[in-house]
């Protein structure tokens, strides 16, 4: 028996590197799967090799997220899992940043990510309503870009991912009524977006040896999103680090430091004050 048997799992940018790692491992662990890219070709190969459904297109676009999630549960007859791994790159400096790579970044990443999690709320908040309260699970793709490794030339890219941290946490607190837990990861893994960032392409394009464990590999990613996937899982509101065989838990915003007083500062008065965390 897998640990998935029974589920039914959606699985966007699914055509290469983490998001079809992903899918081949729900599909093994006995989850149907409907997987989703922009790419027609590879994705249909992943779709064939699974057993599941395809479904092309944008999940920027609302509607299509929309029907993204009604073709899980029209042909599987329900929904158990969402899995948010699409995303795209446009590496740019600040002041050479253009607004189409603007654009472009904020709608695949945070748009696409809210799109297919409305569309899904709504189905299982219908769901719940009705007297058939879900076991479900998002698990939604952050970066270590927009939460522990600020990286020089992806200001877009880091705010989007570290708005998928902070939506995930606020859409854990909301679908839990509804039987719903949410958690985000952080994968870091050789894929084309990370083999195309400035800097750090080299170190993920280093050849293993043979016979040495590949820290690297994208598969290493997928069982985290199994196991978060399944109905055993407890966790919800909790965002991973996930590289090789090794995972953390990270925290958010906290507070470091305090200076008050009663009253209005002057502000010559709280330089000073301030100046202890310079």
């Amino acid at each position: 028996m897998g640990l998935l048997d029974g589920r039914v799992a959606i699985v966007t940018g699914a055509a290469h590197g983490i998001g079809r790692a992903h899918a081949l491992l729900l599909a093994r662990e006995g989850a149907r799967v409907v997987v989703n890219d922009v790419e027609a070709e590879p994705l249909a190969e992943v779709a064939d090799a699974i057993g599941g459904e395809a479904h092309t297109g944008s999940i920027a676009d609302w509607d299509n997220a929309k029907a993204l999630v009604q073709q899980a549960v029209d042909s599987y007859g329900r929904l158990d899992v969402v899995v948010n791994n699409a995303g795209i790159l446009r590496d740019s400096f600040l002041a050479s940043t253009e607004e189409s790579q603007f654009d472009a970044v904020i709608a695949v990443h945070l748009k696409g990510h809210f799109a297919v999690m409305h569309h899904a709320a709504a189905h299982w908040k219908a769901e719940s309503k009705a007297g058939r309260q879900p076991n479900g699970a998002i698990i939604n793709t952050s970066s270590i870009s927009g939460t522990t490794m600020p990286n020089p030339g992806q200001t877009v890219y880091g705010a989007a991912k570290a708005g998928i941290a902070a939506m995930t946490l606020v859409a854990a607190m909301e679908m839990e009524r509804y039987g719903v837990r949410v958690n985000a990861i952080a994968p870091i893994a050789r894929t084309r977006l990370t083999l195309a960032t400035p800097g750090m392409g080299a170190m993920f394009a280093a050849e293993v040896p043979e016979g040495q464990f590949d820290a690297f590999d994208p598969a290493n990613i997928a069982p985290v999103v199994a196991y978060l996937a399944s109905e055993k899982c407890p966790f919800t509101g909790k965002v991973f680090t996930v590289q090789g065989g090794a995972i953390s838990l990270l925290e958010g915003w906290r507070t470091v430091g305090n200076v008050e007083r009663d009253g209005p500062w002057d502000a010559a008065e709280l330089g000073e004050q301030l100046s202890v965390w310079a």
